[in-house]
């Protein structure tokens, strides 16, 4: 599993309009399954969201998790983040899970999010998201498991 975060002042997720997710201050993550991805590694990057250190401290070093900030997590479903992009002038999806493979990981992903920590929000997977954000540093990291 991928994911691109972004620590955020704010992010919100639009589907037809309407919002179905929003944070202020937290972490927006972009979430990519690979075929190969499972329970474990779930489990794993669940554990690098929610304590991964890109906050800043008292003295500006990011020392500080989402936990210890008391952040939102919005969570937003992306396959293209898995892309092969290393031959050609177009993408290649190969690596992705199969979409079914893919919602089932997620939704389990969001759950046991939501199971954690009580600041989860989410898009709709599958569907045409518009996502907005106001990136805070701007700091991003790609994380896998």
């Amino acid at each position: 599993m991928r994911a691109l975060i972004q620590r955020v002042r704010h992010a919100e997720v639009r589907v037809e309009g309407d919002v179905i997710g929003a944070i202020d201050h937290g972490l927006l993550a972009l979430i990519g399954v690979e075929k190969n991805d499972d329970e474990a590694r779930l489990d794993k990057l669940l554990h690098k969201l929610l304590n991964y250190r890109i906050f800043s401290d008292d003295e500006g070093k990011m020392n500080k998790s989402l936990s210890d900030v008391d952040g939102g997590l919005l969570l937003v479903s992306q396959f293209t983040l898995v892309a092969d992009t290393g031959k050609g002038l177009r993408p290649s999806f190969s690596s992705a899970a199969a979409p079914a493979d893919g919602e089932r990981l997620f939704t389990e992903l969001v759950t046991r999010a939501r199971a954690a920590w009580p600041k989860v929000e989410t898009g709709k997977f599958g569907a045409d998201m518009q996502v907005s954000l106001t990136n805070d540093g701007p700091v991003t990291f790609l994380l896998e498991t």
